[in-house]
């Protein structure tokens, strides 16, 4: 166990709890639509498992080498794990790790590639980017919470449904909004402690671009819009009523959102930023089981 820890460290393990619920919102979308394969969902399940792994190991070996975990003060949501900046393990392991990580997820996405066709290129291209130019470039150039909602919202949601059949019922679609919304805002709020290490380190991210004001209100409007979206989604046919259901954890939103208004300037508060996360994985979730249920 004490060998296995420095490795679940870099891979960030309590975050990847993120793709069980992604996978379980795409997979519970195709069975609406009508198709569903347990074997080709669990393969799934575990290519975003090892393409997360991947992203999270790399990005905590460009922020040891760019100083960045040493600036921060970390939270049990964000500043990273802490593997690195106290020697368990090297940047080079770390990087090895990750790059392992991202092959894994690779023979996953090639195996679908054979098995449902051409159509799946474009994803798997699209992964790949998403994972190896994430830390170094996406972050750094003002688009990271955009790319975070993409590879670790929307695509895993709509590639799980692909991957049944080769199709992508509305359903799938309707679901991948909320993800990308969620995952922007999961990145988003968890910036705001690193504000100063994310200057000093040379990324530019929304917090760096627009201020904090300006930042938080972002987090507010996309937040506010994920019960607004699966609403619609519901009054226009494209999900079922079942997944009313998932309104409900936008509950959790009374804090972050109150914070986002009333006092950006300040520090978030840690029971915020543990919201938010609940509010992700409960959403996503719920959805996922409500779609399923209704199918």
């Amino acid at each position: 166990m004490a060998d296995i820890r420095p490795y679940a460290g870099i891979a960030r393990a309590p975050f990847l709890l993120l793709p069980f619920t992604l996978v379980a919102a795409g997979a519970g979308a195709a069975s609406y639509g009508g198709s569903f394969d347990l074997l080709r969902t669990v393969l799934a399940l575990v290519g975003l498992l090892a393409l997360h792994a991947a992203v999270n190991a790399l990005n905590e070996a460009s922020d040891m080498v760019t100083g960045i975990d040493l600036e921060t003060e970390p939270t049990p949501f964000s500043g990273g794990s802490g593997t690195l900046p106290s020697g368990a393990l090297s940047v080079r392991t770390a990087r090895i790790f990750g790059y392992g990580a991202a092959a894994v997820g690779l023979a996953c996405g090639v195996y679908f590639l054979v098995v449902i066709g051409p159509i799946m290129l474009p994803l798997l291209v699209a992964g790949a980017l998403l994972v190896l130019f994430y830390t170094d470039l996406l972050a750094r150039t003002g688009v990271g919470e955009t790319a975070a909602g993409l590879g670790l919202g929307m695509l895993p949601v709509v590639g799980t449904a692909l991957v049944q059949d080769g199709s992508v019922h509305p359903a799938a679609w309707a679901a991948s909004v909320p993800a990308f919304l969620m995952t922007f805002n999961l990145l988003l709020l968890n910036e705001f402690p690193d504000e100063e290490a994310d200057r000093r380190g040379g990324r530019k991210n929304l917090v760096l671009l627009l201020g904090r004001p300006a930042a938080a209100r972002i987090y507010a409007a996309a937040g506010l819009l994920v019960p607004a979206w699966i609403a619609a989604s519901v009054a226009a046919g494209y999900l079922p009523p079942l997944a009313l259901a998932a309104l409900l954890p936008s509950l959790a939103l009374t804090g972050p959102v109150r914070w986002a208004f009333r006092s950006p300037q300040a520090p978030v508060p840690v029971p915020a930023l543990g919201a938010n996360v609940m509010w992700n994985l409960g959403t996503n979730l719920v959805l996922g089981v409500m779609l399923f249920l209704a199918a």
